[in-house]
């Protein structure tokens, strides 16, 4: 029995090492580093101590071992994800601004990184959570609708669905957020917005109306707003917890908000309350952001634990 699973891309990043590095120049990168905001999560729930899946595909190449090699290491199930010959692995290129921006240059549509395929539900057992990230609903129609086709099997077989709506912009061409990503919220019980993800979803340009409207979701548990450096709220229908982020020198932000989502997810495995999930969730973000590389973090069972233990002491 898996506990987890998610299906999307998988990508190497190649990165500027140093910010305010335009991608147009010439210069350094460094890489490749594994990546995809799907790889990122279900990497960090393997790393914290619960059985992991993916669904997905990489090239018969250098990029792809990358990947598979990281997922063998840390333990995720690689059973359905696809060796593509004659297809290259999907790649991101970041740098980053000296105000903190980011600017991403993406080559992912048509590689394997969108040909995963959905599994027979005879082969899925007892599954707990299915997460979506929403940049896997961007890229083409044809995957956005197996993730959806995906979503509802998961959902069929008793998983509860968590979504993040991970909205890169570079990927919509010109396309409403809204109408790419809104259905998921049909079978999603607890979503991981940014509040101007959390506006675009909801129509709501306030904070608490568009809560309150996405908590109005027909499965809807809980909304865990991320508030970045400002820390995270979990509300429910009866109540809403304030959670700080733990303070790191951040050294790349790329994953952060995955390893949150994965922190969240087994903190709930774990059978811990809403605001010891939001804990767990904000340490495992703050040790991503602190090292570079998209899913570089030092991120495990006894890591966690000892920066909770920290912010505890007198």
């Amino acid at each position: 029995m898996t506990e987890v699973w998610t299906m999307g891309e998988l990508l190497v990043e190649i990165m500027r090492p140093r910010r305010g590095m335009q991608l147009y120049d010439a210069g350094e990168f460094l890489g490749p580093f594994p990546s995809g905001a799907t790889a990122i999560f279900i990497d960090t729930v393997a790393r914290l101590g619960h059985s992991a899946a993916i669904i997905s595909g990489v090239g018969d190449d250098d990029f792809g071992k990358c990947l598979l090699d990281r997922f063998a290491r840390d333990g995720v199930n690689v059973d359905h994800v696809s060796v593509v010959p004659n297809k290259t692995t999907g790649v991101a290129f970041v740098t980053y601004f000296p105000d903190g921006s980011r600017r991403f240059l993406y080559h992912w549509d048509n590689t394997p990184a969108v040909m995963g395929k959905v599994p027979d539900p005879a082969t899925i057992d007892a599954p707990k959570f299915f997460h979506v990230m929403g940049c896997a609903l961007m890229p083409n129609e044809g995957f956005r609708q197996a993730v959806f086709d995906a979503t509802r099997m998961f959902a069929a077989k008793g998983a509860k669905i968590s979504f993040d709506p991970n909205i890169r912009f570079e990927l919509l061409g010109g396309r409403a957020a809204q109408d790419i990503l809104r259905p998921i919220l049909e079978e999603c019980s607890i979503l991981f917005p940014g509040e101007r993800e959390l506006q675009l979803l909801t129509g709501e340009t306030n904070t608490e109306q568009a809560v309150k409207k996405a908590l109005a979701g027909p499965k809807m548990e809980a909304v865990v707003l991320k508030r970045g450096s400002k820390g995270a709220t979990v509300y429910s229908r009866d109540a809403h917890i304030d959670v700080p982020a733990y303070p790191v020198t951040e050294v790349d932000p790329t994953g952060a908000g995955d390893c949150f989502d994965a922190g969240f997810i087994c903190g709930l495995l774990e059978g811990r309350s809403p605001k010891e999930s939001a804990e767990i969730a904000s340490a495992a973000g703050a040790l991503d952001a602190a090292a570079f590389g998209p899913m570089e973090g030092d991120i495990s069972p006894e890591t966690v634990r000892a920066i909770r233990e920290r912010r505890k002491r007198p």
